[in-house]
């Protein structure tokens, strides 16, 4: 998880994070991915994608954060951008309750699918606090450094870019508001999409609709939140 690496990361990220790869608890996150792999677990999603959400939306492109929690732990499904599932893999229920919300708050009609790349060609990083799991085992990779590393990220980003809106959705993603400069960035809260609290105030939130009426304001495209076919 270096330059010199098989993972490639974007230019721009390698940058800012450098000093990030260097602490010793990314040591520790290396090898303990490195013994997984020899042990023969299966991990998600596959090395090339898990920086995938920092190589599709570049640090100075950034107009929204969406931040998960955990890959998704099923074969096939995860391919390092947070909700999102790969094109041919059914859309998982949280996600269907965000396109329930797009059309209720945009009138956008319910993807046939689950890819959300291109949200994040648009400038929508969708970064999950930790970045692989074991198949078949939720939150398997939790406390192993990536928090740490993705908490940089976050705050990496307040720091540098200017008023970009983050949508903190659920306990987990709120609790990473103390990173952000709420001076100066837009924060939406409310309930996890899932379908444990979805209509505790997620459906209805006005999240999207709020996001681009703030990126207009500050003088930038607002997001196409329509997915394209694939």
């Amino acid at each position: 998880m270096t330059s010199d690496d098989r993972i490639k990361l974007d230019a721009v990220w390698k940058q800012a994070l450098r000093e990030e790869f260097e602490e010793p608890y990314m040591d520790e996150l290396r090898e303990f991915l490195r013994q997984a792999h020899a042990a023969g677990k299966e991990i998600f999603p596959p090395g090339p994608l898990i920086f995938n959400a920092l190589n599709s939306t570049p640090l100075d492109k950034i107009k929204v954060v969406i931040l998960g929690q955990d890959p998704y732990h099923g074969p096939g499904q995860a391919h390092g951008l947070c909700f999102s599932v790969q094109p041919g893999i059914a859309v998982p229920p949280s996600l269907l309750n965000i396109y329930k919300e797009l059309k209720r708050d945009l009138n956008i009609d319910i993807a046939s699918h689950g890819c959300l790349q291109s949200w994040a060609d648009q400038g929508v990083l969708l970064l999950n606090t930790t970045m692989t799991v074991e198949r078949g085992i939720a939150a398997s990779h939790a406390k192993k450094g990536w928090e740490r590393f993705t908490d940089r990220i976050i705050q990496v980003v307040s720091e540098q870019q200017p008023q970009l809106v983050f949508l903190l959705w659920g306990a987990h993603a709120q609790s990473k508001q103390k990173l952000i400069d709420t001076t100066k960035h837009l924060v939406l809260t409310s309930v996890h999409p899932s379908p444990l609290s979805a209509y505790r105030g997620f459906i209805g939130n006005g999240h999207f609709s709020r996001a681009n009426k703030f990126l207009v304001q500050n003088g930038l495209t607002p997001i196409d939140w329509t997915l394209p076919s694939v």
